[in-house]
Order: structure tokens, then C-alpha cells, then sequence
């Protein structure tokens, strides 16, 4: 695909979404207010192939690129960041779903899931005493073949929402040591309980409470052992994040603008009479949004740079170190971006209240929202942890960590 077919696509895309992102935004302050779940934005959004993107032409999909569908979540989380952070599990299974069929392992029936608007969710982490070596969500093989699955995860981002689950597991099979797999499970059986009991202060709507699997049937087809999994799986679920925080920063300006051009009452000590002509105001919109411009800009630079581990897919398999060097490459520009843009927009949804009375600190306004959400993506992986990670791999050259693990430990 030519640059220029690849504008026109993306063009075409935002033109036929932007509608829909609109609507959505319109609802979002208000179900913010009243602690709703966006149920009927993401039905919207599956009836509208908004999960096919990436799914080939000839399957149903649109063949978007990782860069063209990072462009549509920074668009969509601007609408609501809640939306592209439910997805985020979702992206992760069709990429894995795009490299397994590059490698000859047939993958349509999941193309045609995808495109019928089925989605998955995330069901990885678990809380209490779990040990960071371990799962405590076992998947047990059946004499016929299949697979049960029990035990209980929370952060299941998305699953709420997902007719299927994407649950890392501890695989136990007869004569054999026990190793982690990836089962794939559909959220309409019976044996499967989702509930709503997120609790954090931000990102309400994304779902990520807890998943139960009580003896849940896994058929084998439906079981990968963990190390097949796509490499840059990591990356791009950094990338997913980095694209919310951007896409929360531009909604951020948005309400601030705003409510800067519509604000009357003034300070007697204010630099104009107006607020929308105070150049110290001016000058912190325009901040903020030099701010959003570099999140949006590295946001996308590491969306290119994972779209070439991507692109390596069909000769995986006999070129190992090519691809383990352009995945150590995402994964670090994706660990700088997580540095920066994080600070960039933690600030702006900050600052951006110094353009406003006490008066925008009002509840009905709900302005601390994007502070709020926006902390709370950023309390991921977490980011303190990254920039150690970048100077490790500069000055010793120090391989940056792979799907790592979170859980109880000891001294």
C-alpha cells in the first residue's frame, strides 16, 4: 500500500468514525456523573467493525495499520478515554491472531469473529497471594482432550463487554511439568461470572473488575502455550496506554477551551478584562496544547516502530534475531514515550485548572475526570520503572523486560 493509498484510508476511516466519536463524547461527562457502564458505546462500536480494523480485507477487515489504528484510538479516547482501554485486550488477541496465520497456523475463524463484531477482553493479573512466579488460575487437560479452567482474575479490562476472555493460565497436563498457556474462553458459558467491582478513581467505565472461570470448558484449538504468543505484545499494550493518555489530553484542552471562551466572571487582578484575552491564560492553553501535539506525535512514532515487528511476521520463524532486535526497539521507544507522555499529560490536566476559577473545580463539570483517568492509566507498569529501563539499555545494553509479571513475593 502506497503512502497515499494509506492517507486516503485513514482519511476515510476518521470521516466515517468521527460521527460516531462525537455521539459518544456528547454522553460521556454525564455517564461519568452517574458511574454508568458504556454498554451501548462499544455495542456501536462492534456493530461498526471498530474490532476488524486490523483484520485483513479479504476476512472481513479494513488491513488498517498499528499507526493508523493508533490514530483512531488518540481519536476515540478523546470521545471517551474509557472506550480504547476495553478494547486494549481485544487489539492483543487479532495481533496474535494476525502473526499466528502469518506463520501457517490458520486463523479465519477468528478473522470472521472479529469481523461479526465479537471482541475479547484482558483476564492476566490476579490480586491476594498469588506469587509473582505463578498463577493460581489453572487450566487442566480433560482425557478427551479439552481443557478446564478454574480460578479467578481481576483488571479483566474490557471483559464485561467481550463475548470472550484472553486468560493467561497455569497449564497442567498429565507427565508433563506444568507451563502457562493463553486459553481463550467464551464469556457466554455459564461457567464464566463477570462483575463490575473496579473500584479506582479513574478510567470507571473500562470494565476492569473480576472475571471467575468455575471449571470452564477450553477446547485444545483454543489453548496456545504462552511462548508462541506474539513478541510485541508487551509494546503494544504500552501503546494502547500511551494512546488514552493522549487522546485524554486532548479532551482535557477541549473542556478547557471551552470553558475559557465562555467564562464572564473575572479576577480584579487579572491581566484583561476578559479570561479568553489574559495572555498568562492564552499562554497556558498553549502549553497544554504543545503538550498534546509531542504525546500524540511519540505516540505515534512508537505505533511505527511496533507496525515493523508486524511486518516481520511471515519470516519470523527464519530470521529470530531480526525480529527480537525490532522488538527490543519497540519495546524501549515504547518505554521513553510512557516516560514522557505520561509527565506531559499528568501536567496539562493539571495546569490547565489555572485557567479557571474554583468555579471549574465544580463536580457537574467534571473537569478533575481527566486528572483522574489519566492518573490512573499512568499507575500502570508503572512509569518509574521505565526510565531505568531505557538507560539500562543505552549505557549496558541491558534487554528491556518481556511480559512481565506482577504478584506476591518474599525477602
Amino acid at each position: 500500500m502506497s503512502i497515499t493509498d494509506a492517507r486516503t484510508l485513514l482519511e476515510e476511516l476518521r470521516a466515517s468514525y468521527g460521527p460516531v466519536f462525537e455521539e459518544i463524547g456528547l454522553g460521556t461527562l454525564q455517564r461519568e456523573l452517574d458511574d454508568v457502564l458504556p454498554d451501548q458505546e462499544v455495542r456501536r462500536l462492534k456493530e461498526r467493525g471498530f474490532g476488524a480494523l486490523r483484520v485483513p480485507t479479504q476476512y472481513g477487515g479494513r488491513g488498517v495499520t498499528v499507526p493508523e489504528l493508533t490514530q483512531l484510538w488518540i481519536d476515540l479516547a478523546a470521545a471517551d478515554s474509557n472506550l480504547p482501554q476495553a478494547l486494549r485486550g481485544h487489539a492483543a488477541l487479532v495481533e496474535d491472531r494476525l502473526w499466528q496465520h502469518a506463520q501457517g497456523r490458520d486463523q479465519r475463524a477468528w478473522f470472521a469473529r472479529f469481523a461479526d463484531g465479537e471482541i475479547a477482553g484482558n483476564a492476566w493479573s490476579e490480586v491476594g497471594a498469588t506469587a509473582i512466579d505463578t498463577q493460581s488460575t489453572v487450566l487442566t487437560w480433560q482425557p478427551d482432550g479439552s481443557y478446564r479452567l478454574t480460578g479467578s482474575k481481576f483488571y479483566t479490562t474490557g471483559t464485561i463487554y467481550a463475548e470472550w476472555a484472553d486468560v493467561y493460565a497455569r497449564r497442567e497436563r498429565p507427565g508433563q511439568e506444568p507451563d502457562f498457556a493463553i486459553a481463550l474462553v467464551d464469556t457466554r458459558e455459564p461457567e464464566v461470572t463477570v462483575t463490575d467491582d473496579w473500584d479506582g478513581f479513574g478510567q470507571r467505565g473500562t470494565g476492569s473488575g473480576t472475571t471467575s472461570f468455575g471449571d470452564a470448558v477450553v477446547p485444545a484449538e483454543h489453548v496456545l502455550a504462552f511462548g508462541q504468543r506474539f513478541p510485541y505484545q508487551t509494546a503494544l499494550y504500552q501503546l494502547n496506554l500511551l494512546a488514552v493518555l493522549t487522546g485524554i489530553g486532548k479532551a482535557a484542552l477541549a473542556d478547557f477551551v471551552g470553558h475559557v471562551r465562555a467564562r464572564e466572571r473575572n479576577y480584579s487582578h487579572a491581566n484583561a478584562a476578559r479570561v479568553r484575552d489574559d495572555p498568562q491564560v492564552l499562554a497556558r492553553i498553549g502549553e497544554a496544547s504543545a503538550a498534546v501535539y509531542a504525546a500524540e506525535a511519540a505516540t505515534l512514532r512508537v505505533a511505527q516502530t511496533i507496525q515493523e515487528v508486524a511486518d516481520l511476521a511471515p519470516v519470523a520463524e527464519g530470521l529470530p534475531e531480526q525480529v527480537a532486535a525490532a522488538n527490543e526497539r519497540a519495546e524501549v521507544e515504547s518505554s521513553a514515550a510512557q516516560v514522557v507522555v505520561t509527565q506531559l499529560v499528568l501536567d496539562l490536566t493539571t495546569d490547565l485548572f489555572d485557567t479557571l476559577g474554583a468555579s471549574g473545580t465544580a463536580l457537574s463539570k467534571g473537569l478533575d475526570r481527566h486528572w483522574r483517568n489519566a492518573r490512573t492509566v499512568s499507575s500502570h507498569n508503572p512509569r518509574i520503572l521505565k526510565a531505568r529501563v531505557v538507560g539500562g539499555h543505552l549505557v549496558n545494553g541491558t534487554a528491556p523486560p518481556y511480559a512481565w509479571a506482577i504478584g506476591r513475593t518474599t525477602v
